[in-house]
């Protein structure tokens, strides 16, 4: 629940064409400096337009720009307004995933980014994960063995690294680890699939075994072989892929 804040934030007045930039860039530096925080409502859009010195419509422009970058939600009715939003990591990994599907990131530095990070979380997890939490991926790993459809072994999959990154006691690399993550299911799925999953579910079991050892570097090596995998697997089946429009096109 948020705490109620003392300080209102002050606006200044605005004289350029394009207004709506300014006010989101006001609103930023408040969220910046601490003066509004998740929770907080705007003043109404009459007060806001006037401190502002701005039409009604170049700040409705402002606010559905915020909204729409997941600052703030628009709430109906009488008590309603804008209000300043949580943090939400899933708009981290919609960023992502608009970057790889526009070609500005490819899945090579997709792949070194994830083995990058994930040889981080695994050492850090190493040095400070619990028996809960190496108790809990031997439970998910367990139900990932009996699980049957690729669906549900995919979910798995998310909790197994979710874990992992919540061991390191560091939240960001939950966002991270979720955003990368997120991003390449979409490349990992397509033929042998199955078959990979069996050899990634011993993977599991064995990193378990070097995190209860405390032995970073076998845990580090494991975790990387086991991205390498899937990294092979994911370009044999967009190879394919590519392939097989060729030949439709010919």
């Amino acid at each position: 629940m948020a705490t109620a804040n003392t300080e209102k934030p002050a606006f200044a007045p605005i004289k350029t064409q394009r207004a709506f930039e300014v006010i989101c860039e006001q609103i930023r530096a408040q969220l910046a400096a601490g003066t509004l925080k998740a929770g907080d409502k705007l003043p109404a859009e009459r007060e806001l337009a006037a401190q502002f010195q701005v039409s009604r419509s170049a700040l409705r422009e402002a606010l559905r720009s915020l909204e729409v970058a997941g600052i703030i939600r628009n709430l109906k009715g009488v008590k309603g307004g804008a209000v300043i939003q949580s943090a939400e990591p899933d708009r981290i990994v919609q960023a992502m995933q608009d970057y790889v599907h526009l070609g500005d990131v490819t899945l090579d530095e997709l792949t070194e980014a994830r083995i990058a990070i994930q040889d981080i979380v695994v050492r850090l997890a190493c040095e400070r994960g619990t028996e809960a939490h190496f108790a809990e991926l031997e439970q998910i790993a367990e139900r990932t063995r009996a699980e049957t459809s690729v669906e549900a072994r995919y979910e798995c999959a998310a909790a197994y690294y979710d874990v992992l990154a919540r061991a390191t006691g560091n939240r960001m690399f939950g966002i991270f680890v979720d955003s990368l993550s997120g991003v390449l299911h979409e490349f990992v799925q397509g033929p042998g699939y199955e078959t990979l999953q069996e050899t990634l579910i011993d993977s599991r079991f064995k990193l378990i075994r070097f995190l209860r050892a405390r032995d970073a570097e076998a845990a580090a090596e494991e975790m990387r072989k086991h991205l390498e995998r899937v990294y092979r697997h994911v370009r044999k089946n967009i190879k394919a892929q590519t392939g097989s429009r060729g030949a439709r096109k010919a």
